[in-house]
């Protein structure tokens, strides 16, 4: 059996949003979030790593080639995320709060829509593994895709988004 490796790829995304839960009220929000309950906004520099694991393929010597990697990323992170507004640009968040908990589920559940979509999906062995936010150099967030309740319903939430995107319903 080929050994395993984890393949990590790094991106940097801006965008603003707003700690708000809709299932609190406007007074346990502000005291919950504080300074980030904000009515308008702030904004980080993500730092986003996605690490994919697999076998090393004996004739490319790779797990996936890169290249295929930053494709799926560019789908699946920036086009989506980059200089927007997350809590009015991304259908996700306007029915949960914009936390970095809830964005590493977002990219996780995204990147695996593009991912397994992807003509590099077929010729790898190449697996998602996890996925690692960074919203400040001191705060930092990670996901493996362990069991999580409603991981399913979230899959679902983003591929009936993206097939509407795809087919022209949302302008």
């Amino acid at each position: 059996m080929p050994p395993t490796t984890y393949l990590t790829r790094t991106a940097s995304f801006s965008a603003a949003h707003r700690l708000h839960s809709p299932q609190l009220s406007n007074e346990e929000n502000k005291q919950l979030y504080g300074k980030c309950n904000n009515p308008n906004f702030h904004g980080h520099n993500y730092k986003v790593e996605i690490t994919v694991k697999g076998e090393i393929d004996q004739d490319t010597g790779m797990v996936m080639n890169i290249v295929d990697l930053k494709e799926c990323i560019r789908l699946a992170v920036m086009e989506v995320l980059d200089h927007k507004n997350l809590d009015c640009d991304v259908e996700f968040f306007r029915k949960r709060p914009s936390t970095t908990e809830n964005l590493a589920l977002f990219i996780w559940c995204n990147f695996e829509y593009h991912f397994q979509r992807h003509p590099a999906r077929r010729t790898s062995s190449a697996q998602l593994y996890k996925v690692k936010i960074h919203e400040t150099d001191s705060n930092s967030v990670e996901f493996l895709g362990e069991s999580s309740e409603g991981l399913e319903s979230i899959f679902m939430e983003i591929g009936r988004h993206q097939d509407a995107l795809e087919n022209g319903k949302y302008a």
